[in-house]
This record gives structure tokens, C-alpha cells and sequence, in this order.
């Protein structure tokens, strides 16, 4: 039906004049001016919270409309386009960094700072990285141990793709998974900015100066003993 509309793939963006419900204007919501209160947002009542107009809701494929396709999360859109290579291509790196669990039209304004920071890494997995250098704040805010595990899975993919990495962390999994720590302190705030320890994770998890030094140990300890 689009190729017969010879349509363009702006068709099938809410963002766009021609794909977006003419009513919400592609938010899906619109808002009630109400007197002396904060306006009050409700579903458009035109595309029922879709956001896209009826001529673009009309083409399915598999039976789907675009809004159920965004409705999809990563993971399960994986399974629904398996045959498609090229949909493949582009969601699996999204699904390697543990975000399956993301709609595909998640609003960005939603997403955490380590889920955005691990959707840009998504997007540089499949090229080289011969010369790039990535500084990473606190990637590890939030995710299961399980996720970290990914996550350093994906750091050590760049790295092999020629990358530099440099993160800011104190998760125990992905300290005790670097090449090289350095340590700062030796309290927080105006009480640190000092290097108190530098080396790899054993060399800071002896050093009897560093505060995560024995914290290090433990980890390093019990992960040897499992």
C-alpha cells in the first residue's frame, strides 16, 4: 500500500506533516487549558494516543501498524523480525548492551543517563574504533550485576575494535574487570582529589591507603572462591 502511495519513509514518522495525527500534531496527547491550574494532558482523542494520522495507521505489515511496531520492546521485535537482516542489524547492538527491555519508541527524555550512554555505544559496536576515546560517568548506575556483566563485555568489544575507555565507577564488578584503577580520594568532595592508589585492581586492593582498597580485596576474593 505505501509503495502504491509512493510514499517516503517521513510518512511513517510522528515528527513529520505527513505522518503525524493532525490533532495531537504527533504527541499523542493534548493538553486542556484549564483557569488558573496547570494544563491538564489527555489522550488525543483523534489516533487514541497512536500519534500518527488514519492514512499511515492503515498500512500493517505481519498486521502490525507502525504505532504497534514501536509498542514493541527491542527484545521482542528481535523475535518478530528475525527474517529481516536488516532490522536485525540494527537492534542487536541495542540488545548487547542490555536494552532489550526498551520500547522502540521510547520517548528519550525517559531513558536514565547509563541507558543513554549505552544506546551511543550501541550505535558504534558494528565500526571501528581505531583512535576513539570514550569517557563514561557512572555506566553502572541502576543495572542488575547481570547488566554489568554485559556491559563489560561491550567495554571490552571496543577495546579489541581499537578504542580507549575511561570510566568513572564504583561498582566492584566492573573495578575488579579493568586494566588499570586509580584510586581518589581519600574521602569525597573537598576531602578528596588526591591519588591515593594507582595500579591494577590487586595493586589497589593492597594499597593501605585506599579507602575501596579492602572493599576490592573482598570482591577480588570471592570471585576467585566461586
Amino acid at each position: 500500500m505505501a509503495r502504491r502511495r509512493r510514499w517516503r519513509p517521513g510518512h511513517f514518522s510522528f515528527n513529520t506533516r505527513e505522518g503525524q495525527c493532525p490533532t495531537c500534531l504527533g504527541l499523542g496527547h493534548i493538553d486542556l487549558d484549564v483557569q488558573y491550574l496547570p494544563d491538564i494532558p489527555i489522550t488525543c482523542p483523534t489516533c487514541g494516543g497512536a500519534r500518527f494520522n488514519e492514512a499511515t495507521l492503515e498500512v500493517q505489515v505481519d498486521g502490525m501498524t507502525i504505532a504497534d511496531v514501536l509498542e514493541l520492546s527491542v527484545e521482542d521485535a528481535l523475535a518478530h523480525f528475525a527474517d529481516q537482516p536488516r532490522v536485525l542489524g540494527s537492534l542487536r547492538p541495542v540488545w548487547e548492551v542490555g536494552l532489550g527491555y526498551l520500547r522502540l519508541g521510547e520517548p528519550t527524555p525517559s531513558l536514565s543517563g547509563g541507558e543513554s550512554q549505552r544506546l551511543r555505544i550501541a550505535s558504534r559496536l558494528r565500526s571501528s574504533q581505531s583512535g576513539a576515546l570514550y569517557i563514561f560517568d557512572e555506566p553502572t548506575t541502576g543495572l542488575h550485576p547481570r547488566d554489568v556483566s554485559t556491559l563489560t563485555g561491550v567495554f571490552d568489544r571496543l577495546m579489541d575494535a581499537g578504542a580507549t575507555i575511561v570510566v568513572i565507577d564504583h561498582d566492584l564488578d566492573l573495578l575488579a574487570a579493568c586494566d588499570h584503577l586509580i584510586d581518589l580520594g581519600p574521602g569525597a568532595g573537598p576531602e578528596g582529589g588526591r591519588i591515593v592508589a594507582t595500579g591494577t585492581p590487586l595493586e589497589v586492593a593492597a594499597a593501605p591507603a585506599s579507602i575501596t582498597g579492602p572493599w576490592l580485596a573482598e570482591h577480588l576474593e570471592m570471585t576467585r572462591a566461586s
